[in-house]
């Protein structure tokens, strides 16, 4: 019997009650990885928050070795499995259509289900929703490994490595330790006061971002070509949006073999997604960039990567 689809009318029960917050969490092919994202965003991983406070939705894109519904379910009764099958290898229409049928007053869009969470963000998340009207809040991304995915690939860095690398710490009971295996992504190079170009987490009320059409779903190219940083760009300039950078957290990319980020930089993708964006906007991209709120603690574990000091 094939999964639930969206794209088969499926729908979320009608029964379900609504919650203040829609986790919408976008995996393709990613049995390995989807064990540990999924349960840092438990209540038993996450601190100071409690299944009904939100629903994570885990959607299963074009996948050809699916994720096992059961399994999803085992993680919690807010926990909620679609298997998506579109005309593309893009996430744009099944992150937008996740959206749309999330019960949540605010949703949390994480395109790359190979990301760890870490223990403060929905807290945080939550706290920041119940004081600003229409908040924009997001956080840097990580890699683990103690280089980029990008370079450590060409040196032998893979799933076996890390596994072995990830064993060798109790994340479970503290996952601010996955600080210190990790590094900062290409994004947020220079920390957490540098001018970012995308973001792995963030989130909006699900009414401001279906106004704004969400993803883009003109970008069809495999795992969305830039569409994310698109959207970080168009969320930074929306007027109304106050932009809220959580401190002393992260998400954590694990190595699935990424179309970015874990491909050698000598066989990058970028020039022809570059193409794409230049097709749909008829100009080139550049950083919108707009400096946040800063909101959260510098933390022992993540303090070595706020490099910046806050203008005075």
């Amino acid at each position: 019997m094939n999964p639930p689809s969206l794209t088969d009318k499926f729908r979320f029960p009608l029964f379900r009650r609504k919650v203040k917050l829609s986790i919408i969490v976008n995996f393709h092919n990613m049995r390995r990885e989807a064990e540990r994202t999924l349960y840092s965003l438990t209540p038993e991983y996450q601190k100071g928050v409690s299944e009904k406070d939100y629903e994570v939705v885990v959607i299963d894109n074009n996948s050809t070795q699916p994720l096992d519904p059961e399994k999803v379910k085992k993680f919690g009764c807010n926990f909620h499995y679609l298997y998506f099958k579109s005309e593309t290898p893009s996430p744009c229409k099944a992150i937008n259509e996740a959206a749309a049928a999330a019960r949540g007053k605010f949703i949390m869009c994480c395109i790359d289900g190979a990301r760890i969470l870490s223990p403060g963000i929905l807290k945080k998340t939550l706290d920041m929703i119940s004081i600003y009207k229409e908040p924009f809040i997001y956080t840097i991304g990580m890699h683990l490994g103690d280089k980029l995915q990008t370079i450590s690939v060409s040196e032998g860095y893979n799933q076996l490595v890390e596994d072995e690398l990830i064993n060798n710490i109790d994340w479970k009971k503290d996952g601010y330790s996955l600080f210190s295996i990790s590094c900062l992504a290409g994004s947020a190079k220079d920390g957490y006061f540098s001018q970012l170009n995308e973001t792995n987490c963030f989130t909006i009320s699900k009414k401001r971002y279906l106004q704004l059409g969400g993803y883009n779903e003109a970008f069809t190219s495999p795992g969305g070509g830039l569409c994310n940083l698109d959207i970080f760009n168009r969320l930074n300039t929306c007027t109304g949006l106050t932009s809220i950078m959580l401190l002393g957290e992260a998400s954590f990319h694990q190595f699935h073999g990424g179309i970015i980020t874990n491909t050698p930089r000598t066989e990058s993708p970028w020039k022809k997604m570059a193409e794409e964006y230049a097709r749909i906007y008829h100009k080139k991209y550049e950083l919108e960039y707009v400096k946040p709120i800063y909101y959260g603690e510098i933390t022992e574990e993540s303090k070595k990567f706020h490099r910046f000091e806050i203008d005075s």
